[in-house]
């Protein structure tokens, strides 16, 4: 087997986001609304700051594949056949680019991963429920 030259991170996200479309906040929101599954990769402290996307499916990162390949006997109920629509979500749009090129490699094609993560969606206006931001209130003066 022949080993193939190092890559840098940089040129790694580049390969793997040419293999699909990413979308943007706005898309991802349009995507849920007409049956895309969205995946919240975010580790707990930063749903629990930041809050959550209503209606996403929560899936830490190291169980993602796991969850949602449909012949898998892990799988979220969720994770009903290889033409599911999903938008994975992280914090900022790097490691869900690695994560839906995984899912692409497990056969669900129809793949991609939100452009700038939950700080995109967030800055976009979109819903977003709890987190310890939203439980603060303003100070007096």
């Amino acid at each position: 087997m022949a080993v193939s030259a190092p890559v840098g991170i940089d040129e790694l996200l580049e390969r793997v986001r040419a293999g699909y479309t990413r979308v943007d906040a706005q898309e991802a929101y349009t995507a849920a609304s007409a049956g895309a599954l969205l995946v919240d990769i975010r580790y707990q402290a930063l749903r629990e700051r930041d809050g959550l996307i209503p209606g996403a499916l929560v899936v830490e990162r190291n169980e993602l594949e796991w969850r949602l390949d449909p012949t898998g006997s892990h799988r979220a109920a969720e994770a009903t056949s290889h033409d599911l629509r999903v938008v994975v979500i992280c914090n900022e749009g790097y490691a869900s680019s690695l994560a839906a090129a995984s899912l692409h490699a497990l056969g669900l094609h129809r793949a991609t991963d939100l452009t700038g993560g939950f700080q995109a969606w967030r800055a976009a206006g979109l819903p977003v429920v709890g987190g310890a931001a939203a439980q603060q209130t303003p100070s007096q003066p």
